[in-house]
């Protein structure tokens, strides 16, 4: 039973401490849109998103005013767009032809971002999951709400070291083709490995086959709520912290848990799961960088920063597995750099480079995220930053990512705008030694040796 204690505690985390669902995401399957020839996989996939997605808007509007509860983002992710054109696309061009169709589809349905504009290639690459790879510079560029993923690697299966070289170059590609903007189209194309199949979160969403043909997923944050919270225990012992974050975790997710139900109640679709990830955003007190700070460091980067991090993504975790019979995508703290600006005060501080976000990658939800490089940094150092990346996710059994964006005609010290939920961002130092021997070797990184169960 939800008493008045409750009621108000939830109504000051919302309008005081930046409380919000980050996001709807509908997941639908087009693996039924396949057709012979790309026009009529067109009209397929146009006319199932709208069928499905027509009222995702409005439907969360209404359960944003209804239950007083922001609801910042209505997001579609989709089957990866691979695997739906690979029996009529036959150049990269095909593929920029659906990808335009899915931009226009949600344009017209009004929402933020459509992710699954995805192939997964983590022990190879088809001739589609190729032609979609090399089609993604010109699809970012043409499109404006279109997000892209590859997963290339996995524990199960190593990583495809192929794809991983191929897609420092189409970063790069990316970059240019997106230039006049600040090369945009690298801030919405991430490289994944152990990409799960249930992600609400953009650019890496996408409907897996495991999936059903359409379902409802919630992604909740409050960084600001958790900040709070250890606000009113200063100096406390570990167990007393930790246990603060486990109890304040359980709350945000369990307002999750309310909009996801009611969501998918009124839209007449499963409900999938909560991704009770700690998202930040460029706003003041939004930050898991503050968080860090309150918990004792001044600014991450500093000595104890792997452990803090650790520390909280752990807590986030327990907290809210106990709120939500399904959890997934994610599920944790996010570190992207443009995003947050308590990040982006330590990379200004000198606390905090590239090396040491690779570290803390080891034991929070993703990556190296929203990361500004030299235009000029080459595509066999963006491969390997990728590889690096890609390695400690396998075999640490956990999903990590790269979202970097070598920004054309910037340098270091110089910083880019990107604007809204993506932020501002320096640029940071990409370490000058050449990997290009290692990179341009053929074949697949093998597996670890824990990964040969069945």
């Amino acid at each position: 039973m939800i008493n008045i204690s409750e009621v108000i505690e939830t109504n000051r985390m919302i309008q005081n401490e930046n409380l919000d669902v980050r996001t709807i995401t509908m997941g639908i399957s087009l693996l039924d849109c396949a057709a012979e020839d790309v026009a009529a996989t067109c009209r397929a996939v146009r006319e199932k998103l709208m069928r499905l997605a027509g009222s995702l808007v409005k439907t969360g509007e209404d359960i944003a005013c209804d239950f007083g509860i922001p609801i910042v983002n209505k997001r579609i992710s989709v089957t990866p767009v691979s695997l739906v054109g690979a029996s009529c696309c036959r150049s990269p061009e095909d593929f920029v032809q659906i990808a335009r169709t899915l931009d226009d589809a949600a344009r017209e349905l009004g929402v933020n971002f459509l992710g699954g504009y995805s192939a997964v290639v983590s022990k190879g690459m088809t001739p589609a999951d190729e032609l979609l790879i090399r089609s993604i510079p010109e699809a970012l560029a043409v499109t404006e709400r279109i997000c892209s993923s590859v997963n290339v690697g996995s524990t199960k299966t190593g990583i495809d070291m192929d794809a991983v070289r191929l897609m420092g170059e189409i970063v790069k590609a990316t970059a240019e083709r997106t230039k006049e903007r600040d090369s945009i189209g690298c801030a919405k194309l991430v490289v994944l490995c152990n990409a799960p199949d249930d992600n609400p979160f953009m650019a890496g969403a996408f409907h897996g086959v495991t999936e059903g043909d359409v379902v409802v997923n919630v992604g909740v944050s409050g960084p600001g709520v958790v900040k709070y919270a250890l606000e009113q225990i200063p100096g406390a012992d570990f167990e007393t912290l930790c246990e603060t974050i486990k109890r304040t975790a359980f709350k945000i997710t369990r307002v999750g848990q309310l909009v996801a139900q009611e969501a998918a109640r009124r839209l007449g679709v499963p409900f999938g799961i909560i991704d009770l990830s700690l998202a930040p955003t460029p706003a003041v007190g939004d930050s898991v960088a503050d968080i860090l700070r309150e918990i004792g460091l001044e600014h991450p980067g500093a000595p104890g920063t792997t452990a803090a991090l650790a520390l909280l993504n752990d807590q986030v975790k327990k907290g809210g597995v106990m709120a939500s019979s399904y959890v997934g995508g994610l599920s944790g703290a996010f570190i992207p750099v443009s995003e947050d600006q308590g990040m982006i005060d330590a990379v200004n501080a000198g606390a905090l480079t590239i090396e040491k976000l690779e570290a803390m990658t080891c034991v929070c939800s993703v990556g190296l995220d929203m990361i500004a490089v030299p235009g000029d940094t080459p595509a066999e150092s963006i491969a390997g930053i990728i590889a690096d990346e890609a390695a400690i996710g396998m075999v640490n059994q956990k999903t990590t990512a790269v979202r970097i964006i070598p920004v054309a005609g910037k340098t270091v010290g110089d910083t880019v705008a990107f604007g809204g939920l993506l932020g501002h961002a320096p640029v940071m130092a990409v370490n000058r030694f050449d990997s290009s021997r290692f990179v341009h070797r053929r074949g697949r990184i093998p597996a670890p040796i824990h990964s040969f169960k069945n």
